[in-house]
C-alpha cells in the first residue's frame, strides 16, 4: 500500500471456503486489532468477500509494515476456524524534503588558501527511501564571483576552493546551497565564508610632491617631500614605519593618515655636495615583516654665500716692478680670482 493512499480506501482479501454445507459452511471473519485497518464485508453474487479498510493514514517513516491475521470461523458446533496471515508492506512516498544539520555555516579561510582545498563537507539526510532518498548538491543563483571562486560536488556535496582568494579584494563570501532529491523536493542552507588576511602586500610608497632642487640657505626643517604610505593588508600587518636610508642631512617625520614629511634636517652647502640621494624604507609589522622603497635624489640650487677669492688670497697686496719707459699698453702683471658659486653667482669681473 503506498503511504499516499487516504483514509477509507479498501483492499479486498481472499475468501474462505468450507467443504461443509448448511450452517455448517456459514462463514464469519475476524481481523486482527489494529487502529490503522479494519475489517468490512463487501457482498456480492458469490458470497460475502472480507475487506480491508484502511482508517488512518500510512506514514512509511514511522511504521514500514504490519502484521495482521485474518480468522475465518464456520457456523458449526463446535465451530471451526481457518487463519491467513496478512502482510503489508508500506512503500514510500516522496513526502520527506533533505535536511540540513544547520540552517547557516560559518567557515573561516585562509586567503593563501591554494585552490583545491576543500572548504565545507555539508550532508542532508532524508527520511525517504530508494531514489527518492538520493541527494544531489548544488549552488542556488549567486554573484558570479563566488560561483568562480568555490564549487560543490553534486555526490558529496563538498565545497572546494577553485581559484585564489585575496582579502584585499573580498573579505567574505556567502554561498547558497541547495540539497534536492529524488522526488524534486529541495532544501537550502548557506555558507558564510570569511576570508583570513595573511601578510601578502608590501607597504606602497608614493610621492606626493617633491621640491627640488632646494636653496642652499633652506633653513633646517624646511618640507623638500612629502610621501603617501599604504599597506593594503590590515591589523598589525597594515602598520608601517619609515625610515630614511643613506647619508645627508635629511630626515623623515611622520604626519597624519599615513603620511609622512621629508625635512631637512642641518643646514645644505652646495659646494660640498650638489646632491643628496636617501632612500625611503617602508616596512609593515606582519611576520615576516615585508618592506619597499624608494629613492630620493634632491638637487641643491646655488645661492650668491661665497666672494670671490684671489689665488694669492695668502698677500694682501700685489707688488709689482715697472721701468719707467715700458711701452703704453704693456701687461703688468695678471691677477686670477675663482668664486665656489655657480652660474652667475660664480661670474667673476674685475675693476
Amino acid at each position: 500500500i503506498d503511504e499516499w493512499i487516504p483514509p477509507g480506501t479498501r483492499f479486498p482479501l481472499e475468501m474462505a471456503h468450507d467443504a461443509d454445507v448448511g450452517s455448517n459452511s456459514l462463514v464469519t471473519y475476524q481481523l486482527t486489532s489494529n487502529p490503522s485497518f479494519s475489517l468490512a464485508m463487501k457482498e456480492t453474487s458469490d458470497g460475502s468477500k472480507p475487506e480491508l479498510v484502511l482508517e488512518t493514514a500510512l506514514d512509511r517513516e514511522k511504521q514500514s509494515s504490519f502484521e495482521l491475521v485474518l480468522t475465518a470461523v464456520d457456523g458449526g458446533d463446535p465451530a471451526r476456524s481457518g487463519t491467513v496471515q496478512v502482510r503489508i508492506n508500506v512503500t514510500d512516498a516522496n513526502d520527506n524534503p533533505p535536511v540540513f544539520a544547520h540552517d547557516r555555516y560559518r567557515i573561516s579561510l585562509r586567503e593563501d588558501a591554494p585552490p583545491g582545498s576543500a572548504v565545507l563537507n555539508l550532508s542532508a539526510s532524508d527520511a525517504d527511501a530508494g531514489t527518492n532518498a538520493r541527494i544531489t548538491y548544488g549552488f542556488e543563483k549567486m554573484p558570479s564571483k563566488a560561483l568562480q571562486k568555490f564549487v560543490v560536488d553534486a555526490e558529496s556535496g563538498t565545497i572546494t576552493l577553485q581559484e585564489a582568494l585575496d582579502f584585499e579584494d573580498t573579505r567574505a563570501f556567502s554561498l547558497a546551497v541547495e540539497a534536492r532529491d529524488g522526488g524534486g523536493l529541495v532544501a537550502h542552507c548557506k555558507v558564510e565564508v570569511e576570508v583570513l588576511d595573511v601578510n601578502d602586500n608590501a607597504p606602497e610608497i608614493t610621492i606626493l610632491s617633491l621640491s627640488s632642487p632646494v636653496p642652499e640657505d633652506a633653513p633646517t626643517g624646511t618640507v623638500v617631500a612629502l610621501l603617501k604610505v599604504r599597506d593594503r593588508d590590515s591589523g598589525e600587518k597594515g602598520q608601517v614605519s619609515c625610515e630614511l636610508a643613506g647619508e645627508g642631512p635629511l630626515s623623515i617625520v611622520a604626519s597624519s593618515g599615513g603620511s609622512y614629511k621629508v625635512v631637512t634636517a642641518s643646514a645644505l652647502d652646495r659646494e660640498q655636495a650638489s646632491e643628496h640621494r636617501v632612500t625611503v624604507v617602508a616596512r609593515d609589522r606582519g611576520r615576516p615583516a615585508l618592506s619597499s622603497s624608494t629613492e630620493l635624489v634632491l638637487e641643491v640650487s646655488d645661492v650668491n654665500d661665497n666672494a670671490p677669492v684671489f689665488e694669492e688670497a695668502a698677500q694682501a697686496e700685489y707688488t709689482v716692478r715697472v721701468p719707467e719707459n715700458v711701452p703704453v699698453g704693456s701687461v703688468l702683471v695678471t691677477v686670477t680670482a675663482t668664486d665656489a658659486d655657480e652660474g652667475q653667482n660664480g661670474h667673476v669681473k674685475y675693476s
